[in-house]
């Protein structure tokens, strides 16, 4: 039976070491690419708009993610994922289907919460039966999952963790990571760094998101391991494909299939216009079913076959969860 590295450190004190080390770069903040070198822990706000204490929008069993983390009637196990939905965020995506809670930080200050009390919702997601614990948008608090972490293993945390990000991290970060976070799942957004600050308000996206991901792909490796139908440990790259080909998906895909062609990749239609995307030409609009088919055609032509394939929806509304279709590649 598969048990987290992370009961292993916390056993042995290198995860209170690695717990104060991160806490310690929030004295000049750099958790992640911004590099802001605020004082956080004397609660000044960042650019991602969060002091010292982490902010929860929500934490919930999640059932919107790929069938190998959720579970399956096929596997037995249809229990979800803990998640924990991080308020405010590190970029300022003008299509971002969450933005009442990533950009709104005004409102979401009132959703402070202590890291004991982050430590008790990871315990709490634990007894109602989770698949994983699943920190969605977890960059900007990094340091403050990792203390809350020392205390919930302490607790009887055992479950594996995983890390949802957009792949605007610090390799430095990321390294103090290892052996802790099990399962990585990045979104790898653009392909051009024009587009990322047009329209994320990111710098050098593409060098960070890919150093992002060479440093996970260091540390996991492409193989999965799986137990009973459910992901336990491994890298899956999610790349959500934008309209007008904004996202670059061949350029991502290739940046994928040449590091390891192995590696699992989750293609995601389900882009919605929304937020500020409404008054933007480019991005006023669903993809079309042809967008779709050419990314897919594009898994064929560069040898990636392992993954999963969000089913092209052509109804104008918003779908997060992954239907039925959703499958491994087929060549």
């Amino acid at each position: 039976m598969y048990k987290p590295r992370y009961i292993e450190l916390a056993e042995s004190g290198e995860l209170a070491l690695r717990a104060e080390t991160l806490r310690s770069m929030l004295t000049s903040c750099r958790i992640c690419p911004k590099d802001c070198d605020v004082n956080r822990i004397e609660n000044k706000i960042a650019a991602c708009y969060s002091g010292y204490l982490p902010v929860v929008s929500s934490y919930c069993i999640h059932y919107g993610e790929e069938p190998i983390l959720v579970g399956s009637k096929e596997s037995g196990n249809e229990n979800g994922v803990g998640n924990i939905f991080f308020g405010n965020c590190n970029l300022r995506c003008v299509y971002c289907q969450n933005y009442e809670i990533s950009q709104n930080h005004k409102t979401e200050i009132k959703n402070e919460i202590s890291i004991q009390r982050l430590a008790e919702m990871m315990i709490e997601l634990q007894e109602k039966k989770a698949n994983a614990i699943g920190f969605v948008s977890p960059t900007h608090f990094v340091p403050q999952i990792v203390m809350a972490l020392d205390i919930a293993v302490k607790n009887g945390l055992n479950i594996p963790l995983v890390f949802n990000t957009n792949t605007y991290d610090s390799v430095e970060v990321l390294k103090l990571l290892e052996g802790i976070i099990d399962i990585y799942l990045p979104d790898l957004k653009y392909s051009d760094d024009e587009n990322g600050y047009k329209y994320s308000k990111i710098k050098n996206y593409v060098l960070h998101s890919r150093n992002s991901i060479r440093e996970m792909y260091r540390q996991i490796g492409s193989r999965l391991i799986i137990e009973n139908g459910l992901l336990r440990r491994g890298l899956l790259i999610r790349h959500l494909i934008l309209p007008n080909d904004l996202a670059g998906s061949k350029e991502t895909l290739k940046f994928i299939s040449d590091l390891d062609n192995n590696i699992n990749v989750s293609i995601m239609s389900q882009y919605y216009p929304i937020h500020k995307a409404l008054s933007i030409d480019l991005l006023s609009r669903n993809i079309k079913e042809k967008e779709y088919e050419k990314v897919i055609d594009l898994l064929d032509e560069l040898d990636l076959e392992n993954g999963f394939l969000q089913e092209f929806e052509s109804e104008n509304y918003y779908r997060p969860d992954f239907k039925d279709r959703v499958e491994p590649f087929k060549r």
